[in-house]
């Protein structure tokens, strides 16, 4: 089993300008992908605003599309979706062509976020599915992740572009007062902002799906 991720720019059509907005998502992904776990196939653009990727496990995408949250500038969003299950290569006179369940999945994931989004919760922003012939295991373990992800997704939506960028230096191991410098503000500054935020829960979430104790 894998997570086959599928993802797209949030009202990309409505972007003053695209061309430079692909740019800055695109070195957004690079470092990203220096951040968070392996994955088996990079998260790329593929047709028009969408982004595909697969992931070893749930962990390791669920890392990914929260830090791609924070690390993305104001007006940049992206939506995601994960597929749980298996894929397999159809060769084609193209190269082989990525294909099976956890894709499926992925798509459903993702036109159900972005119903979601319209309707009952603004800020949803991820969501998991499973294919229907899934073991009752498999559907209860997303239950519990979707459950989760609208309370993230609703926890980053508040927060600042300034705050997000401080967590995200946070993650990558920089100090009060290094981040601090990098923003031109004082380390208390840097200190409220993440007790403001609940920031420290954000990052143990972090910390909690990839093991990481420090």
């Amino acid at each position: 089993m894998v997570a086959a991720l599928i993802a797209d720019i949030v009202a990309s059509r409505g972007l003053p300008d695209r061309a430079s907005a692909q740019r800055t998502l695109e070195e957004t992904l690079v470092t990203v992908a220096e951040a968070a776990p392996a994955s088996e196939r990079p998260l790329l653009p593929t047709v028009g605003d969408e982004l595909q990727g697969v992931y070893p496990d749930l962990p390791a995408a669920l890392v990914t599309t929260m830090l791609l949250q924070l690390a993305l500038p104001e007006g940049i969003e992206l939506r995601f979706g994960i597929g749980l299950g298996t894929i397999e290569d159809i060769p084609s006179v193209r190269g082989a062509l990525s294909e099976g369940e956890a894709w499926w999945a992925a798509r459903t994931a993702i036109d159900r976020v972005e119903q979601l989004a319209r309707r009952a919760a603004p800020s949803a922003r991820t969501l998991v599915a499973t294919a229907e012939t899934a073991p009752l295991e498999m559907h209860e373990l997303v239950r519990v992740a979707n459950s989760g992800l609208l309370a993230r997704d609703r926890a980053v939506a508040q927060l600042s572009p300034r705050t997000r960028r401080i967590l995200y230096r946070r993650w990558l191991g920089d100090t009060q007062k290094e981040i601090a410098r990098a923003e031109g503000v004082v380390q208390s500054a840097v200190s409220q902002a993440l007790a403001t935020a609940d920031g420290g829960a954000l990052i143990e979430g972090l910390r909690a799906l990839t093991g990481s104790r420090d």
